[in-house]
């Protein structure tokens, strides 16, 4: 589905750059041009990318660490 519509980027390119390092909207604004038209774009294309970040955090292992008494 078209985020952008300025731009013509997908949500699936907005995933790719934040799955590549995008870590926040000045990142894919750079990268992809996204929000650079009108900005109508600017909170779905944010939220993409907390998702995205959610779920890269939700995949790495958890370690525990024993309370020190």
């Amino acid at each position: 589905m078209y985020i952008c519509i300025c731009n013509a980027i997908s949500d699936k390119d907005i995933r790719r750059a934040a799955e590549a390092g995008a870590t926040d909207l000045w990142a894919l604004q750079a990268e992809l041009g996204v929000a650079a038209g009108c900005g109508s774009c600017k909170e779905m294309a944010s939220e993409i990318l907390h998702d995205v970040r959610k779920q890269r955090q939700a995949a790495q292992p958890q370690i525990y660490t024993p309370a020190v008494a």
